[in-house]
Parts: C-alpha cells; sequence; structure tokens
C-alpha cells in the first residue's frame, strides 16, 4: 500500500492551484509514455445541456485516497467533472485514508446517510444487507466487453443469495519488489519461499532486512493470507466452510506460520508488528529493506523520487512459489458499494457502466495500479495491457510487464478456494491472520495451537454470519 494514501485527512475534489502545482510531477510519467491524452475523449458538455434526459440531481461519492495524486488529480477534476456535465449530474467525491474507510462505513450505515456510492480497496461482504444488488448493470457491462475477472466476481458475488453485492471497479496485482543488486550480491533467491527463508539471515546481516508486516493493517494481511495459501492453508473450502484446522490445511498453515517465525527471527526486525500500510513503503524507499511485498507504489514512489540508483535497482516479481502453489491476493480489490440508503442510485449505477466501459485511461492514469475487473474493459485484454505495460521507459525497460502475468496466473480473491463472504471480511477487518502470525512469530503460542484457536474463533464468526442467511 502506498504511504501517499496514508496521514491525509478527507478532502473534497477542489483542488488549489498550488495543490495542482505540487501533483504535477506524476503527471510527466502518463504524458512522458503516451503523449498527453487528449481530455476531449471523453467528450465536453456544456452545463446541464441534457436537462430532462434520465439523469439529474447530485451524486456524492466516497473513495480512499489514491496512491498516485495525479490519478486522484484527473479523476475529480476532469473525468468527474465531463461525467457530470455530460449527465446533468453535481458530482461531489471525498477521499480518505484507506485505513479509515471500514469504520466510515459503519459510521454510515448507523447513520443511514452519507454517500450514494461508496468504494472500498478489500470486499466489504459483511454490508451485504445495507447495499443495492447490483446483478443488472453487472449483466450489462458483461454483454458489452465480456466475462468478468475471476477476482473481481469471486470478491463481489454470494452464491448463497445469488446476489452481486458490490461492483468490482478495479485491482491491483502485488508483485515482490526487491533491490536486484542487494539480492544478487548475497547470493539470494526469490523462486521460493524457502529459498527467502534460507536468504533472510544474508540479507539482514547486509544490512537490508527483509520487509515482510505481521501487523493490523491491509498490506500485512494481503500478504499473509497469500502466504497461506502457497503452504494449501486455506481459510475455507469451495463452500465457503471454514476448514483451516482439518487435513492438509492445517498442515499447511502450521508450516507458513513456522515459516514466518524463522523469517522473522533471521531476518527481520521487531518494527513489522506496528507497521502501518505506509510503512513498508517508507523503510525501502529509506534504502533499508531488501524486499516487500505490495503494489507498485514502491517502484512508482522511488521512480517520481529522482533517486534513480534505488529506482533502476528496484525490480518486480511473482510471490514466490510455496510446497502447494504460487498464489496471491489481490494487492488491493476496489470494490463500489450502492447504499440502500443512497438518493441518487440510477445516476450511481450509470457512473460505474461508463467507468468500467472507459477503463482504459483509467489504467493509464493509475501507471498501470488499477487493473480492470473486467479484463476486456481494456480492448485486447492481456494482450494490449501487456503492449501498454512494454511502454514504460523506465530502468530496467519492461519492468512492469510482469504484472501481467502475476494478475492473469497468480492473482486470487480473499477467501480463496471460496467468494469473499462476510465470514472473510470480519476475519480481514478485525486482522485475526496478523494476530495470529505475530503470536507465533514472538512465541506467545505454539504454531498448532494458534491454528486451533484461530479456527474456533472462525467457526464462531461463521455460525453468526450463517444465522443472517449470508454464508
Amino acid at each position: 500500500m502506498s504511504e501517499a494514501s496514508d496521514g491525509f485527512e478527507t478532502r473534497r475534489s477542489q483542488l488549489t492551484r498550488s495543490d495542482l502545482l505540487k501533483r504535477a510531477g506524476a503527471t510527466a510519467f502518463t504524458v512522458g509514455m503516451f503523449g498527453a491524452l487528449p481530455e476531449k475523449s471523453l467528450g465536453f458538455y456544456g452545463p446541464l445541456r441534457y436537462q430532462g434526459k434520465q439523469l439529474a440531481g447530485e451524486l456524492k461519492i466516497l473513495q480512499w485516497a489514491h496512491f498516485v495524486p495525479s490519478y486522484d488529480q484527473w479523476l475529480d477534476n476532469t473525468y468527474i467533472k465531463q461525467w457530470g456535465e455530460k449527465n446533468d449530474v453535481d458530482v461531489k467525491i471525498d477521499h480518505i485514508n484507506n485505513a479509515l474507510l471500514f469504520s466510515t462505513a459503519s459510521s454510515e450505515v448507523a447513520a443511514q446517510s452519507g454517500h450514494d456510492l461508496f468504494q472500498f480497496i478489500s470486499p466489504p461482504s459483511s454490508f451485504q444487507k445495507q447495499v443495492v444488488p447490483l446483478n443488472d448493470i453487472v449483466q450489462e457491462v458483461t454483454k458489452k466487453v465480456g466475462p468478468m475477472s475471476r477476482v473481481g466476481q469471486r470478491s463481489t458475488y454470494n452464491p448463497r443469495t445469488k446476489v452481486f453485492f458490490g461492483f468490482p471497479d478495479n485491482y491491483a496485482p502485488d508483485p515482490v519488489q526487491y533491490r536486484r543488486s542487494i539480492l544478487a550480491a548475497a547470493g539470494v533467491s526469490l523462486r521460493t519461499w524457502e529459498d527467502v527463508r534460507k536468504g533472510a539471515p544474508k540479507l539482514k546481516a547486509a544490512g537490508n532486512p527483509v520487509g515482510l508486516g505481521m501487523s493490523n493493517e491491509i498490506d500485512s494481511n494481503m500478504f499473509l493470507i497469500s502466504l497461506l495459501y502457497c503452504y494449501g492453508g486455506f481459510l475455507q473450502n469451495e463452500e465457503n466452510k471454514i476448514v483451516f484446522n482439518t487435513g492438509s490445511n492445517r498442515k499447511g498453515a502450521i508450516e507458513a506460520l513456522e515459516l514466518m517465525r524463522d523469517i522473522y527471527r533471521n531476518g527481520m526486525s521487531d518494527e513489522v508488528f506496528a507497521w502501518t500500510a505506509a510503512s513498508n513503503n517508507q523503510a525501502f524507499l529509506a534504502g533499508r529493506l531488501s524486499m516487500a511485498l505490495n503494489a507498485i507504489s514502491i517502484a512508482r514512489s522511488a521512480e517520481s523520487s529522482g533517486n534513480t540508483a534505488l529506482s533502476d535497482d528496484t525490480w518486480l516479481a511473482s510471490i514466490p512459489r510455496g510446497p502447494v502453489t504460487r498464489l496471491g491476493n489481490e494487492h488491493v480489490m476496489g470494490v463500489y458499494v450502492i447504499w440502500k440508503f443512497a438518493k441518487n442510485k440510477a445516476a450511481a449505477k450509470k457512473f460505474l457502466v461508463d467507468q468500467q466501459l472507459g477503463y482504459r485511461e483509467h489504467f493509464v492514469r493509475s501507471q498501470f495500479y488499477n487493473f480492470p475487473a473486467w479484463t476486456g474493459a481494456i480492448k485486447g485484454g492481456f494482450k494490449t495491457i501487456r503492449a501498454m505495460t512494454k511502454q514504460d521507459t523506465n530502468k530496467p525497460r519492461g519492468k512492469y510487464t510482469i504484472l501481467t502475468t502475476i494478475a492473469e496466473k497468480y492473482t486470487t480473491n480473499v477467501g480463496h478456494p471460496g467468494n469473499s463472504n462476510a465470514v472473510i471480511d470480519e476475519i480481514f477487518n478485525r486482522y485475526l491472520i496478523p494476530q495470529m502470525f505475530a503470536q507465533v512469530a514472538q512465541d506467545k503460542v505454539k504454531a498448532a495451537d494458534a491454528v486451533r484457536d484461530f479456527t474456533r474463533e472462525a467457526q464462531g464468526i461463521y455460525r453468526k454470519w450463517q444465522g443472517q442467511g449470508l454464508v
């Protein structure tokens, strides 16, 4: 997760001239690669030229402060304004620190008032009873661009209720970002997690420890659940039943917990237990870390810093392979919901459809961070996406092409092999996985006991949501 998305106060879309000048540097990436994208590509329509049409009124949107400041600048001041003028809708957008999304959503639900559209960056399955079903617009987009990605479908569809409770806008692959010179000097490979275990002591001894969090924040959450997948320690099965403490799942979970205990003891420091979503970015950009799992925020921030020695030495790789598989969660899963208490549901639905159907520019403006939830939303799908990433001129040339491989082959949803249901959402937002790993790593509990205790807690959560008819 980006350090730029943390510590932000809620902000409106209106920006001062000073704000825009400060954020202009990041825009150079887009202009340099693709040329100045014509604003007329969205069409310009004078204020309220379409009075009397289907849409009108005010549309309120809340979402996170994106790691690419120029993306929010373009979204707020170009895309949204032009979409609003075209559709006779006064669009207002707020951005907040990603760590505040869940609590802010809970407050809006409690008040039954707030925004029309609310974007989460992990599947908000526990809010299902408070949102409008979106099967209709999912079908509309699918008819026009082809099937939704598996990660998008599993993150927003409830097979029990047959409802799409959310609209998947985008997802971010989660590559390893590493200092190539440091790993090469230490003779460390990232091919498997066993390689990381063996290499961690060498990297720490060289003064560049491994950066893998075990804290109550989204980066640690996503990474640690991914590590469980690699070892076969699945929380649930395809029928969304808790199976963590049974058979091969129990064995894999114990092995993953013991692996992280060893990596921590020999290759990390105590700071990983208190990290925020910004911490691994900050430590890597300060030159301290040898590797971290993150969306491309680290690499892009290194490039924008002007520190070419660091940015040229920052390479990307797929998640290391475990004994069972090579598989990871998306780093961010952008999911919009429309609250039942929303005042402009019609405008909210059209906004989502239009955004997905024109997603190529969102991909470019986000500097390849926002992969479309419908791969066909960029004509040509992964073939086109790979060709676009090859045009990046940062060193090493073509470093971002691996994102296509990660997205296509190694990215799945939180809750794999089942759906991202309300049980998984509660486990995720209570940070039960990072807490379990931290306890084992700090020798507060044995791995087998931690798996047993976690499973008891998860089964209680399952019974609660089963009683509400959501699993």
